[in-house]
C-alpha cells in the first residue's frame, strides 16, 4: 500500500496523530540529550498525568522511536532513550521547540489583537 499522509484512510494518519501530539513531541525534546527515568520525566513535563505518560511512552516504544530499559531492580528503574528512528525524529521536533520559542510572544500578541478586533 502506497502511503499517502492526506488520505484519512491511509495508516499513516495514525503516526502523524503520535507525533504530532504535544506530549510526544515534549519527550522527544526531553530525551534529545540522553535516557531519562520515568519520573525525570513526569518532573520536566510539567502538567502531564502519569496515566498519559505512560500511555505516550507505550506507543513511542512500540512504534520503534523510544527503548525502555527496564533494570529488575527493587525498587523499579525503568529508563527511556530514543533509538535512532527516535534520534532522527527528534532533530525535527527540536527545530519545532526553537521556532515556537522565537515566536510565542509575537504570536500570543497577534492573537489578542485578533480576538479584541472580534470582541
Amino acid at each position: 500500500m502506497k502511503t499517502n499522509v492526506y488520505s484519512r484512510d491511509c495508516p499513516s494518519q495514525g503516526i502523524l496523530t503520535l507525533i504530532g501530539s504535544k506530549w510526544s513531541m515534549l519527550i522527544l525534546c526531553s530525551l534529545k540529550d540522553g535516557a531519562r527515568r520515568t519520573h525525570e520525566l513526569k518532573r520536566r513535563l510539567g502538567g502531564v498525568s502519569s496515566k498519559m505518560l505512560t500511555q505516550t511512552l507505550r506507543e513511542l516504544e512500540r512504534h520503534g522511536i523510544v527503548h525502555r530499559q527496564d533494570f529488575g531492580e527493587v525498587p523499579p528503574r525503568v529508563e527511556y532513550r530514543l533509538t535512532p528512528l527516535g534520534r532522527s525524529l527528534s532533530a525535527l521536533i527540536v527545530d519545532i521547540e526553537a521556532w515556537v520559542t522565537t515566536n510565542y510572544t509575537r504570536m500570543t500578541s497577534v492573537a489578542r489583537k485578533y480576538d479584541a478586533d472580534a470582541a
